[in-house]
């Protein structure tokens, strides 16, 4: 819970200072008190106008500015707010952000708290505000893409049909059950009606399950390079990602933990993880230990490089590396390449990025994080359980249990629509 809820907040909302423009929100209801009092005049709503911010306080001046009126509830937090479009200097962003915490009933905003208002206000659910979160965190363009549709409500308008229509399939089911002796219910008929409902609903939510979940696309496709002692594989580690972030050497068990190195290649992002060699019999217990890890490693997989013999993949779908082919000897079955001459490189890393293409969402797609996909599992769960009793009074329930995972999903609540729709849609309660 923030302190002073009700309190007019301001802050810095561009980057840091020194910048070219530096802009600072108010927000709240004191909101255009605070711009008459700096520029002793408020402009006409969602019009730019240069005004000359004085301290109230001395009435010295502070800069010369682009002002803008906004007054809620259409804003950004649902709240009436300002905007100071100020020199962005350190003295001068110091000097306006003084002058407005000296006034009554302002102060700085928290972190998060101005999309916390807008989430309050019901200016975003609760998934637009993840979404949000990953596009501020993004590093990568599949990363901003996917975040900025989260954050633009894309899936928020999928959610609330859905809401829509489990809001109509329970008007029905009510109706059937508790007036079917009014004239203007439907017949029999709405049963069969409410199964097709829900049979409909529920494709479209598995639909939504059956997607690449965002936790690839936040984390990193998973790659382990994996094989026996002396393979080549902390030299593949480091020509992947750029840098050397394994120790490389002839001496065999250097490697002996797993060593994890996030890159992004492409556009995409990938945790590549360097393990252990793999052989059957080791003296040394840290080495053990390092082996043991580098099999929980392969485990957890999504794409595995495998540098060992070909009669040893670990997986099917491992992909099958000759690495160290500049070397005379060097004459396996795989993938040839050289991490040192680079030689076949540009053929894997086109390998890499068509696997993870498989495993992320594609362009124009959103993704939800296990938060969302254990909420929106919820509603497929009880849908399923609906559309599979031939008693209405227990679907009936099961969807109600539906809005409520969504309302959880959303972050929002409320019982009373349903109600709302049930009397406005059979003309009930004449």
């Amino acid at each position: 819970m923030l302190s002073g809820e009700d309190d007019t907040i301001f802050a810095l909302s561009s980057g840091a200072p020194p910048a070219g423009i530096a802009v600072i929100r108010v927000s709240g209801a004191q909101a255009r008190a605070a711009l008459e009092a700096l520029a002793r005049r408020v402009p006409p709503p969602r019009t730019v106008s240069l005004a000359l911010l004085k301290d109230p306080r001395d009435d010295g001046p502070l800069d010369r500015a682009l002002l803008l009126w906004l007054p809620g509830p259409h804003t950004v937090t649902g709240e009436d707010m300002a905007e100071l479009h100020c020199h962005g200097g350190r003295a001068v962003v110091a000097a306006v952000e003084e002058a407005l915490g000296a006034m009554p009933g302002l102060r700085r905003a928290e972190a998060g708290e101005y999309t916390r208002r807008a989430f309050a206000h019901g200016r975003m659910d609760l998934t637009a505000v993840e979404g949000l979160a990953d596009l501020l965190a993004a590093e990568t363009q599949s990363q901003r893409r996917a975040a900025l549709l989260m954050a633009e409500g894309h899936f928020s308008r999928r959610i609330e049909g859905w809401r829509g229509t489990l809001l109509d399939l329970s008007a029905m089911a009510e109706a059937a059950l508790d007036f079917s002796d009014e004239d203007d219910v439907p017949d029999a008929a709405i049963e069969a009606r409410i199964g097709a409902g829900i049979a409909t609903l529920a494709q479209d939510v598995d639909a939504i399950l059956a997607a690449p979940s965002a936790d690839r696309l936040r984390d990193g496709v998973r790659v382990v390079l994996a094989g026996p002692p002396n393979a080549g594989k902390s030299t593949l580690l480091n020509a992947l990602v750029g840098r050397d972030a394994a120790i490389v050497s002839d001496i065999a068990g250097t490697t002996r933990d797993r060593i994890e190195a996030p890159a992004a290649i492409g556009g995409t992002a990938f945790l590549f993880t360097d393990t252990a060699g793999l052989r059957g019999e080791t003296g040394d217990a840290i080495e053990a230990i390092g082996i043991d890890r580098a099999r929980a490693a392969l485990a957890a997989a999504d794409i595995i490089l495998w540098l060992g013999d070909a009669d040893a993949l670990p997986r099917d779908d491992a992909i099958l590396v000759a690495a160290q082919c500049d070397r005379a000897d060097a004459d396996r079955p795989g993938l040839r390449l050289s991490a040192r001459t680079g030689e076949g490189m540009d053929v894997l890393i086109a390998l890499l990025l068509s696997r993870a293409a498989a495993l992320l969402p594609g362009e124009g797609d959103y993704a939800l994080h296990a938060r969302q996909r254990q909420r929106v599992g919820q509603v497929r769960d009880h849908l399923l359980a609906a559309g599979s009793t031939a008693d209405l009074l227990v679907a009936a329930e099961e969807l109600r249990l539906a809005r409520a995972a969504i309302d959880a999903l959303t972050g929002q609540a409320g019982t009373e629509d349903m109600l709302d729709r049930l009397f406005s849609g059979f003309c009930i309660g004449k």
